[in-house]
């Protein structure tokens, strides 16, 4: 794991942000086990073969993780939100990361790259 990436996390003001993001990024690396991680646009970056795979973007009151690849996936609209090439999931306090689900759509979306 890149420790920029982990500096990045600790570094959330509000414990949720901080927990959501962690349990985001445990999702990616259950769905890629080689995948790659770096800060860029300020924001962590999850990479397989040196293409984008998915990205954890924090505001004020939300946690968005946005798959790349996503195309063939189906994916719940009342969820996910975006173009069909990525989907972005805003999830705020309270909500709760279905790691598994997510991890499969990751694993699914990634294939291919």
């Amino acid at each position: 794991m890149n420790q920029e990436v982990t500096g990045f996390i600790a570094a959330l003001q509000e414990p949720w942000q901080a927990e959501i993001s962690a349990s985001l990024r445990e999702v990616v690396h259950q769905a890629i086990p080689a995948v790659q991680e770096r800060i860029q646009y300020k924001k962590p970056h999850f990479l397989k073969n040196g293409k984008y795979a998915a990205v954890i973007s924090v505001s004020k009151d939300a946690v968005s993780f946005t798959i790349f690849n996503a195309a063939a996936l189906e994916l719940p609209e009342d969820l996910f939100s975006g173009p069909p090439e990525r989907k972005t999931q805003k999830l705020r306090k309270g909500d709760t990361v279905h790691a598994e689900q997510l991890t499969a759509w990751v694993s699914e979306a990634s294939a291919s790259l």
